[in-house]
């Protein structure tokens, strides 16, 4: 499916590197509009809706069974939620979620090897994990935490806007390792850089570590590094083109979105809810997340990052292309109120 895997990503992120390498229109115009290049076939992505969300997810994965427990063989597994805050629920990703992936794993005979894995944002990553309930899966399933900060980590270099230059990034190795199957378990929100954050912007902004002491705000220890923001790019076109340099070393085997309860507004932490109830699921991520972008009302040609990987063949983004299971999209669209400062964010196509 994808023409580089995380093999062979390019670890110093310059742009006529990256532009040689994959053939990409590196100095053209119109490189930044929204014209994507169809992937090399159809996709399928599953779409389900209901009022118990750990259904909807498991609902959505059982489509893949097969696929899944071939691709998955021996590997162990790692599932990623999202925790960019450690006290913010309706941002982060919901234990019922976690909880559907994991009954799908057992259906399919995986019971062992599983973690679930985070270097949360704002703090310490087992505080979220405490306040969000996943501590409690232990009791059913078999499965570890980790805490991506306290993992062996690899150097990865990205670009900034202020200086087009590299800029050296401490990353989890165990995301990069390409013998781990990764498991994105996203949540369906809007973003204030780069509109909106679903399977593949998890990972990448993820992966980047912390210090331990590193915390937001008052109660941090002085002089702990937080990677994450190097990782941003320094502004509205670093973060777009930052996600896309990563994404071939970075993206999910599988994609699961959960927009049960989705955030508008100002995203990824201080936005509302939106009632949506629906769960995406594919092994094609950017098929997952052009999907989720399709049910949250968002013109995809305003998200620069997904638009670069179309454009790059790292996955389908053609809708015409991609098979929906389950429910139609069209029947399940809502449209997202976007964050305030959105005008600004679109500078990427500049």
């Amino acid at each position: 499916m994808y023409p580089s895997n995380r093999r062979t990503f390019l670890k110093s992120a310059l742009a006529g590197g990256i532009a040689a390498a994959w053939g990409l229109p590196g100095a053209r115009a119109s490189f930044g509009v929204a014209e994507t290049t169809p992937g090399p076939g159809v996709s399928r992505v599953a779409l389900m809706t209901g009022s118990n969300r750990m259904e909807n997810i498991f609902n959505a994965l059982k489509p893949f069974a097969g696929e899944v427990k071939e691709a998955i063989g021996n590997r162990p597994v790692v599932i990623k939620p999202n925790n960019v805050s450690t006290t913010t629920p309706l941002c982060a990703t919901h234990a019922d979620c976690l909880a559907g992936i994991l009954e799908f794993l057992k259906s399919i005979g995986r019971t062992d090897r599983i973690v679930i894995a985070e270097s949360a944002a704002s703090g310490p990553t087992f505080e979220g994990f405490e306040n969000y309930g996943y501590f409690e899966l232990k009791k059913k399933y078999t499965v570890e935490f980790v805490d991506l900060d306290e993992q062996p980590i690899e150097t990865v270099y990205t670009v900034s806007d202020e200086d087009f230059r590299p800029h050296a990034v401490r990353m989890a190795r165990l995301l990069l390792d390409p013998e781990t199957y990764v498991i994105s378990a996203a949540v369906m929100k809007t973003h204030d850089r780069v509109v909106a954050t679903l399977s593949l912007k998890n990972i990448v902004f993820g992966a980047p570590i912390k210090d331990k002491g590193f915390r937001w705000g008052p109660g941090g220890v002085r002089g702990a590094r937080n990677d994450k923001p190097i990782n941003h790019g320094g502004g509205f076109k670093g973060v777009n083109y930052s996600l896309f340099a990563n994404a071939p070393r970075l993206h999910p085997d599988l994609a699961v979105i959960d927009g049960f309860e989705g955030m508008e507004g100002n995203g990824p932490v201080g936005g509302t809810p939106v009632d949506h109830k629906v769960a995406v699921v594919s092994t094609d991520w950017l098929a997952a997340d052009r999907t989720g972008v399709e049910l949250m009302g968002i013109d995809f040609g305003d998200v620069g990052y997904l638009n670069y990987c179309a454009q790059a063949g790292m996955g389908q983004a053609d809708l015409s292309r991609i098979e929906i299971i389950g429910e139609r999209i069209q029947d399940h669209v809502k449209k997202y109120k976007l964050h305030d400062n959105v005008q600004s964010q679109l500078i990427w196509k500049a």
